[in-house]
């Protein structure tokens, strides 16, 4: 059977339109006055897929937008001339501290004492800075790597994330193959899914998307 030609006009159209949303609205908003509440909140963004440390740095320049003070520790790409890097220590270094820790990816140190000084360092850096109940956010860039690798130990980061983080303090905390236990203490997991990407049809890492 043919169906039967929509006779609406645009009129009727925009009508039953603007009253789906008014309930759409009606709805949001009763659901948003049961959320008052404020905390520091435990932020992992985890995941193949590219966009975790961007994601994270984001929330960096939010951050700084507010005028609050923030800081940045970075567990892998300490060797990197990064925008992000460039961006914050040269535009935004009275609110946000930047510090690169690491050596360069597991790869290319080819020395597991090294990376496990480098990463005790940038944890330990992490850990004065989250302590600073003055700072509103520290991003933990690529430390889901150190702790893959066994160079930091889980059981510590989160004892101290559970225990001593400030309650008003937002902790990020990047890089892929997240720990379960981190996972689990964790108010906000993002898992980015790979879908595609250039470096698979021979296309190197380029400034301003990369790094």
């Amino acid at each position: 059977m043919t169906p039967e030609p929509d006779t609406q006009t645009g009129e009727e159209t925009d009508a039953r339109h603007a009253q789906k949303m008014a309930k759409k609205k009606a709805a949001r908003d009763k659901i948003m006055a049961t959320k008052s509440g404020e905390k520091g909140l435990i932020i992992v963004h985890t995941g193949a897929g590219k966009g975790k440390s961007s994601s994270a740095f984001g929330m960096i320049v939010r951050c700084v937008a507010h005028g609050f003070p923030c800081a940045v520790v970075q567990f892998i790409k300490g060797t990197w001339d990064t925008g992000e890097r460039r961006l914050l220590t040269g535009h935004f270094g009275e609110l946000c501290q930047f510090h690169a820790m690491g050596e360069g990816f597991t790869w290319e140190t080819q020395d597991r004492a090294r990376d496990i000084a480098a990463a005790r360092a940038g944890w330990e850096k992490a850990k004065e800075l989250i302590l600073d109940s003055n700072l509103r956010m520290v991003v933990l860039d690529e430390i889901n790597i150190a702790l893959r690798y066994d160079y930091l130990d889980i059981a510590e980061v989160v004892e101290f994330l559970s225990t001593h983080k400030p309650a008003m303090t937002h902790v990020v905390l990047t890089g892929r193959n997240a720990k379960d236990e981190l996972i689990e203490i964790a108010d906000l997991v993002t898992e980015m899914t790979l879908v595609k990407h250039p470096f698979r049809s021979g296309i190197k890492a380029q400034a301003g998307v990369e790094f």
